[in-house]
């Protein structure tokens, strides 16, 4: 059975730990946002077509919001 998505993050946050071998982490939250939220917005946007309203609705976010975070995981398409 494959691994949901809580035990992927909790597998990827053990291993973390044990490769920083001792050292303190640093923006641990940060960190696994943005390598979380790169994903989910790239399969939203590709089941929803591209369509950022459709994709915001989906998200449970604001069409601003969307495009800021598309914007800051270099994810906006120029036609937009």
């Amino acid at each position: 059975m494959k691994p949901n998505i809580s035990e992927c993050v909790r597998e990827n946050l053990q291993q973390y730990f044990e490769d920083l071998d001792g050292q303190d982490p640093a923006n641990v939250y940060e960190m696994v946002i943005h390598l979380v939220e790169k994903p989910i917005l790239e399969e939203i946007m590709e089941r929803a077509n591209h369509n950022q309203s459709r994709a915001a609705q989906w998200l449970g976010l604001n069409r601003n919001t969307l495009r800021k975070k598309l914007q800051h995981h270099a994810l906006l398409d120029s036609e937009s």
